[in-house]
């Protein structure tokens, strides 16, 4: 309710509450109310349990302004570091923020790592779809990597090469106009349709 009732007192006092939920949603008021802090984004950034920490990373999008919007270089080591965080849950929201504000050169060199050496489909299809937002060349041949994974992956990876070009780009499009998957298929249409 602080968050819709303009009570900034009130939200700032949760955030240090003993219930993570609490926290979290007090992260999400704040923010509402464009009055969050760094440190307080900070704080929930590096909060003890996951729950804060994925809000606070959801927050993030939209925290001092919207996506493709520079974000503090702080905030943007912060979430560099969460994705080496021992919850996958924690890292595929860490890699889905990486992709949605503009990001640190070393982000992309880990996200590459994620989509060429995670265990988990989830994160691996959240580190493909970020590097497909960040649009860095850097970043095509992981792509290119992850059009061979398990289908969830492999859609995302054909949307990932939306904003490339060239010969690899081009075949590995004809490639999945025969996937098994009828979304990778769709996916590969819609982008040489364009």
């Amino acid at each position: 309710m602080a968050g819709h009732l303009n009570d900034v007192e009130t939200a700032r006092q949760l955030l240090n509450d003993d219930d993570p939920d609490v926290r979290a949603t007090a992260i999400g008021a704040l923010n509402r109310l464009q009055v969050l802090t760094e440190t307080e984004l900070l704080n929930g950034l590096g909060d003890n349990h996951t729950l804060v920490v994925r809000r606070a990373l959801r927050e993030s999008i939209r925290w001092q302004g919207e996506v493709d919007t520079p974000i503090t270089t702080t905030v943007a080591q912060q979430i560099e570091q969460l994705l080496d965080h021992a919850d996958p849950l924690v890292v595929e929201a860490a890699a889905w923020a990486s992709g949605e504000r503009p990001t640190l050169e070393s982000t992309i060199d880990r996200l590459m790592q994620l989509v060429e050496h995670h265990e988990d489909a989830l994160v691996r299809e959240s580190a493909v779809a970020a590097l497909g937002a960040i649009g860095n060349e850097r970043a095509l041949p992981a792509i290119l990597l992850a059009t061979n994974d398990r289908a969830t992956v492999r859609r995302r990876a054909i949307i990932a090469l939306a904003p490339f070009s060239g010969d690899d780009v081009d075949a590995a499009l004809q490639k999945a106009l025969s996937d098994r998957d009828w979304q990778v298929r769709q996916a590969a249409e819609d982008l040489l349709a364009e």
